[in-house]
């Protein structure tokens, strides 16, 4: 087990890879998210619909995080998005050292969005800074209601929460209503979605919500 000694020196050492990675970003105008959710929450069918939707206007790349496989990579760029894959081989989270390897390897070009695909856990990835404008936790609808309060960490970071897997709301036990309510309880200024890639509900909200924080971010490049 780590200490805590040994915990700071790791995340100080991933928040100068992370604070160099922002730098680069910046430079570049490049709109970066950090996608974290549990396993099965949808990430990958939310990019695959981003890609179809956005790819023709934005130049768009992904850095995919799995435990082992390429499947979600492969995925990804059937849908049209380009996407590297990183294979942990166990680890439970991504760092910013090996994002940053990663794009170096993909040679993506230069970018509009740059989303990051973290392995599926709603703890390691909380605490690890990637260089990302803003961080993006995903809860779907077949998961319980009740975890952003288990979960405190990652939803009092998320400046974006997306609920996914809307269409099967008359079918499973989640009360959306409590979900929000307990996620904005933690991070009272949240930009919550709620989405379906089967009926496409929340798709526009959510293309749209990206493409404004690029712009955003781009005007305050501009304007320094």
């Amino acid at each position: 087990m780590l200490t805590t000694e040994a915990r700071q020196k790791i995340l100080a050492q991933n928040d100068a890879a992370a604070a160099e990675l922002r730098g680069r970003f910046a430079r570049a105008g490049t709109l970066v998210v950090d996608l974290i959710s549990s396993p099965g929450s949808g990430k990958t069918s939310l990019l695959e619909a981003t890609a179809r939707r956005l790819s023709k206007t934005l130049r768009l790349g992904c850095v995919v995080g799995d435990v082992a496989t390429e499947r979600d990579a492969e995925r990804l760029r059937a849908a049209g998005l380009p996407s590297r894959q990183i294979v942990t081989g166990g680890s439970c989270h991504l760092e910013a050292r090996i994002v940053r390897d990663a794009l170096d390897a993909a040679r993506f070009g230069e970018l509009d969005v740059l989303f990051v695909e973290n392995v599926g856990n709603l703890v390691c990835p909380a605490s690890f800074a990637l260089g990302e404008d803003f961080k993006i936790v995903l809860l779907s609808t077949t998961e319980g209601d009740d975890k952003p309060f288990k979960y405190p960490g990652i939803f009092s970071k998320a400046a974006v929460a997306v609920i996914t897997k809307c269409d099967l709301l008359p079918h499973v036990r989640f009360d959306v209503e409590r979900a929000e309510s307990e996620i904005r309880t933690l991070r009272p200024d949240v930009r919550i979605v709620r989405t379906s890639t089967a009926d496409g509900r929340g798709l526009d909200a959510w293309c749209d919500l990206l493409s404004s924080s690029l712009a955003e971010k781009r005007a305050a490049r501009a304007n320094a």
